[in-house]
């Protein structure tokens, strides 16, 4: 019976996980807030059942209670996320919630499987993120005076850079990270959130030529100290989300022309002075020839992508570990062998569905410096998943990023549900602005019939996606 459970919870996975993700993209042909209400709840449902069903095949396949009483305690944080957020802030996007929930669960399945010891400290860094993250969107409405300091966010992002290079551990060459207390994390991902700020506050009152050159300085400033710790995939997310910025900022394509020629300048830069810069580009050419060395890990990867299937191969039948630090830049290629194609093409699709829910927040605000927060934080989410499924597929060279909320990294988890945060608090900002106009055209037209004001009410505060 166990083997019968083992062998079809694959297939159960797929589906479950293929259905979720047709309703992450069905939501937005309804402008009804009844017909949405019923997509999210068919959400969490099938987010239920992939959780549980993964669990068990793997209680299963280890005959260890252990893992049953973790899925205990996982299920109970995502049940609490899920009312919380509904209880304290009635007016968030119930789809952001929903598919961060989701890809938080894909991340504990894969982590719970390759290391049980790793995925209990990422929950735990996940429980202290998820608490400091709901207060974000009630920072944003109480404090409105963050428009008017790209200065400090300047500095709050150079100096913690600056030290890093100064002081920072060395991993592989490059200098990611620092300790305090015993603490290691990596200040990047967080600045990462502040640079957007900064680039928002910079361009919130003016795109005059000497605001864009004080702008782009500090911008510079941010990304040499990147390529000079050696960080070359945080780097080039700084420096492309900041020209998409500028660009959406001005409509200027010049800048958007001379940011792709800088960037292609910048690259062949980085190949000649840079080895690892080589040995990954030589990696991703061929990894056949140095399969022994440098293209190990791409040639795993694909190995493991081949061996799962549609399907996968199951839980604990692959052998993802023969890729090292396979729960960090390539555990893309663990779901792909064993939960299948099919769910890493839905982690794909389901990280897709919050882009474009994250651009569509950021059409509908109507002041600039929130439209270009969200657009900012929606470019580095969808280009950190690019990088690093481009990497792990061999479309592009290796960067080192992580899989926002799917890889083990504790910087990168808390800085990722950070950013879903200040998204939830645009969200609700907006959401309260079209109910407080509508009540203010209620005030002005007295004599208005009550079906019209309903109507009109309707449509200003059911925030579409």
């Amino acid at each position: 019976m166990e083997q019968y459970v083992v062998a079809l919870s694959k297939y159960f996975i797929a589906i479950f996980m293929a259905v979720y993700t047709y309703e992450s993209f069905s939501v937005f042909r309804f402008r009804g807030e009844k017909r949405q209400r019923g997509i999210y709840t068919r959400q969490v449902l099938l987010l239920f059942f992939v959780h549980f069903t993964s669990f068990l095949t793997i209680c299963i396949e280890t005959g260890d209670l252990q893992y049953l009483f973790f899925y205990a305690f996982q299920q109970l944080a995502v049940f609490a996320v899920i009312v919380l957020s509904e209880l304290i802030y009635p007016t968030a996007n119930k789809l952001v919630v929903n598919n961060m929930c989701m890809l938080l669960v894909i991340g504990f399945i894969m982590l719970t499987r390759l290391d049980l010891g790793r995925a209990v400290r990422q929950f735990v860094i996940v429980l202290v993120s998820i608490a400091a993250a709901m207060c974000v969107p009630w920072l944003l409405k109480r404090f409105r005076e963050i428009k008017d300091i790209s200065w400090l966010y300047a500095l709050l992002g150079i100096l913690p850079l600056g030290v890093v290079l100064i002081l920072g551990n060395t991993t592989y060459g490059s200098k990611l990270s620092y300790s305090v207390f015993g603490l290691s994390f990596q200040p990047s991902e967080f600045i990462k959130i502040i640079f957007v700020f900064f680039v928002a506050a910079a361009f919130y009152k003016s795109t005059s030529l000497l605001q864009v050159a004080y702008a782009t300085a500090v911008a510079g400033i941010h990304v040499l100290i990147l390529a000079a710790s050696r960080d070359l995939g945080s780097a080039l997310i700084f420096f492309v989300t900041y020209v998409l910025m500028l660009f959406l900022a001005t409509k200027n394509f010049w800048y958007l022309l001379l940011g792709i020629v800088g960037g292609c300048g910048a690259s062949v830069v980085a190949y000649q002075l840079f080895g690892h810069v080589k040995n990954r580009v030589q990696a991703w050419r061929d990894p056949w020839t140095v399969i022994a060395g440098e293209g190990y890990q791409v040639a795993q990867s694909l190995f493991s992508l081949g061996r799962g299937g549609l399907f996968g191969l199951g839980l604990f039948q692959g052998a993802p570990d023969d890729i090292p630090k396979v729960e960090r830049d390539f555990i893309f290629s663990a779901v792909a062998e064993e939960m299948g194609l099919i769910v890493a093409l839905c982690v794909i699709m389901t990280a897709l569905s919050c882009f474009i829910m994250f651009m569509n927040i950021a059409m509908r605000m109507r002041d600039k410096f929130y439209q270009l927060i969200a657009f900012g934080i929606g470019v580095l989410y969808i280009f950190q998943v690019f990088l690093t499924i481009g990497g792990v597929t061999k479309f592009i060279p290796m960067t080192g990023v992580t899989l926002p909320l799917v890889s083990y990294g504790g910087s990168s988890v808390m800085a990722t549900l950070l950013m879903f945060a200040v998204i939830e608090g645009l969200y609700i900002i907006r959401q309260d602005e079209g109910a407080t106009n509508v009540e203010q055209r209620k005030i002005k037209e007295n004599g208005q019939p009550a079906e019209t004001a309903e109507k009109e009410e309707t449509a200003e505060t059911e925030e579409n996606p």
